[in-house]
C-alpha cells in the first residue's frame, strides 16, 4: 500500500444530525463539520443545525444548500450560527461573491461526469468541492468520484483549494488523497450506521488515515 503524502489534508464530516456526533468528530480530530439543508434523509432545520454548532465548539459548522436563494441561504446561517455555505445546483459567481463578502466560507460544488464537466471549474472564485455527477441527485450518493476526474480537476485549479467528496471511506480515502491531492476531504456516508447517524469507529478510522 503507497505511503500516506506529507502533506497536511483537512476532513469535513458531513452530514451531522445528532450534537453527540458533531463532539466525537470534534474530538477525533475533524477540521470542519456540515450540516444539510438540501433534503433528503440527513436534513435538519436550523435549531438542530445551532445545537450541532454549540456541541462543535471553535470547529467551524458548514451549511449545505440546494434551490434555496441568498436571503433564505444568509437567514438559516445567521439563525445556525454557521461558518460556511456548500452550495449544490447552479448558483452564479455574483451569489458566491455575495456570501463570501456576508464573511462565510463559500463552496460552490462541481458535479464531475467526465472530461466536459471540468470546464466550470474555470468560472468560480476561491475553493471548490468536487463530487460525481448523478443524474437526478443534487449529492450525497456515496458514489465514489473517479480519481483520475478527480485528479484533473485538481490540477486545473492551480493554487486554488480543492475539497473532495463522493463515496470516500477509510478504507479509500488513503488512496484518494494520494492520487489526488485535495485540500480537503468531505466524508458522510461512510462513516455511519445508518443515514444521520454516525459510527464512531468508522470516524475514528477515517482521520487517522486523514491524519
Amino acid at each position: 500500500m503507497p505511503d500516506a503524502p506529507s502533506r497536511r489534508v483537512a476532513a469535513k464530516i458531513c452530514g451531522l444530525t445528532r450534537p453527540d456526533d458533531a463532539r466525537a468528530a470534534v474530538r477525533l480530530g475533524a477540521s470542519y463539520l456540515g450540516v444539510i439543508f438540501a433534503g433528503g434523509p440527513r436534513q435538519v432545520d436550523p435549531a438542530r443545525a445551532r445545537a450541532i454548532m454549540e456541541a462543535a465548539g471553535q470547529v467551524p459548522v458548514i451549511g449545505v444548500f440546494g434551490s434555496q436563494g441568498e436571503g433564505e441561504i444568509l437567514q438559516v446561517c445567521r439563525a445556525a450560527g454557521l461558518a460556511g455555505a456548500q452550495l449544490h445546483g447552479d448558483h452564479s459567481p455574483v451569489l458566491i461573491e455575495r456570501l463570501a463578502a456576508a464573511g462565510l466560507l463559500v463552496l460552490p460544488v462541481v458535479r464531475l461526469g467526465g472530461p466536459d464537466d471540468l470546464v466550470r471549474l474555470d468560472h468560480l472564485p476561491g475553493p471548490v468541492l468536487v463530487e460525481p455527477k448523478v443524474e437526478g441527485r443534487l449529492g450525497g450518493t456515496g458514489v465514489p468520484l473517479a480519481l483520475d476526474l478527480a485528479r484533473a480537476a485538481r490540477q486545473r485549479l492551480g493554487g486554488r483549494p480543492l475539497w473532495l467528496a463522493g463515496g470516500l471511506t477509510p478504507e479509500t480515502v488513503r488512496e484518494a488523497i494520494r492520487v489526488v491531492a485535495p485540500d480537503v476531504v468531505d466524508v458522510s456516508s461512510g462513516v455511519e450506521q445508518i443515514p444521520g447517524v454516525k459510527d464512531p469507529e468508522r470516524m475514528a478510522r477515517f482521520l487517522e488515515v486523514v491524519r
